[in-house]
Parts: structure tokens; C-alpha cells; sequence
């Protein structure tokens, strides 16, 4: 049975670089990037990442279908997944139908019952502010806490980063 972690927390809490220590004691490490570099600002923040976590990973860049990418990856080993809200954008840019979402949500929730290697999932907390103005941020926030919500009942571990600190949300 493989690991299933999952990393939530807020924007600059560190839960990148915690994911990327949780990632370090494997030999194998696939990191899986969601995001795709539409603006200057964006690029920036992926060449960040990528110089943060080193050669020590072979990327996969795959802003939709996850689940075909965590299937595809060999039997081992580790793959980050970094970050289901960026996915979540992305999905709601590209396929816009709920129903579509849902389905390509669905799809990862299969993978991760049976995932072919440990895998670290890192995500947004974004339910903890005040309800958004628009009624597309609101459903951004809603399906972000249900899919958050769906992946921390798949997982095995569960943290959620504060301040930098790691809070134990679920163990086994």
C-alpha cells in the first residue's frame, strides 16, 4: 500500500518546501507541475520553484489530467503533486463545466486508491477567509474545500502548514 500525503495550508505557509522534505528521503522523486506560465509573474514563480527543488526530481508538467500522469509513472518512489488549486484554476479556465471538474476530480480520486508510488499532494486552504464578492471566486472556494476536502479523506497522512509549522491533521 502506498502513501498517500497531503499538505495544505495558506499562501506563503510553506508548504512547498515542507512537501519537498517529506519528498527527500526517496531515490526515485517525480515532481508533478500543474501550473503553466501565462504571465511574467507566473514564470517567475515556477522558476523559483524549479531552482528550489534542484535536479533532484524529474518534472512532469500536466495542467489537467493528472490521474493519467500519476498512472503513467513507474512502480516507486514518490511523486509531489504541487499544487491541486493550481489544477482546479486550470480546470475551470479549460473545461469551465462543473460536471467536466467534477469528472476529471473523480478520475484523480480513483488514482489515489490505488496510486502506482507514494504520492504528496500540496493545496491551497482557501475556505478560511471571508465569502467572496463574485460568484466565481465563491465557486472556486467551494470546489476547492470539496476537493480538498475529498483528497484529505483518500490520504494516509494529512498536514496543514501555519506559519511555517506543520500541524498533524491525520496519521496512521
Amino acid at each position: 500500500m502506498h502513501e498517500v500525503i497531503y499538505v495544505t495550508g495558506g499562501a506563503r505557509s510553506g508548504k512547498s518546501s515542507y512537501a519537498l522534505k517529506l519528498a527527500e528521503p526517496y531515490e526515485r522523486r517525480t515532481f508533478l507541475a500543474t501550473a503553466e506560465a501565462f504571465d511574467d509573474e507566473m514564470r517567475d514563480r515556477i522558476g523559483r520553484h524549479r531552482d528550489e527543488r534542484g535536479s533532484a526530481f524529474t518534472t512532469v508538467e500536466e495542467p489537467l489530467f493528472i490521474d493519467r500522469a500519476i498512472s503513467q509513472l513507474p512502480e516507486g518512489g514518490v511523486v509531489l503533486l504541487d499544487c491541486l488549486t493550481v489544477w482546479l484554476g486550470n480546470m475551470m479556465h479549460y473545461l469551465g463545466d462543473e460536471e467536466a471538474i467534477n469528472a476529471r476530480i473523480e478520475a484523480l480520486l480513483d488514482v489515489l486508491k490505488a496510486p502506482p508510488c507514494d504520492i504528496i499532494l500540496v493545496s491551497n486552504e482557501v475556505g478560511l477567509g471571508i465569502v467572496p464578492e463574485n460568484a466565481m471566486a465563491r465557486s472556486f472556494r467551494d470546489l476547492a474545500g470539496t476537493l480538498n476536502r475529498r483528497v484529505a479523506e483518500c490520504s494516509t497522512q494529512a498536514y496543514l502548514l501555519c506559519s511555517g509549522l506543520p500541524l498533524v491533521l491525520k496519521q496512521h
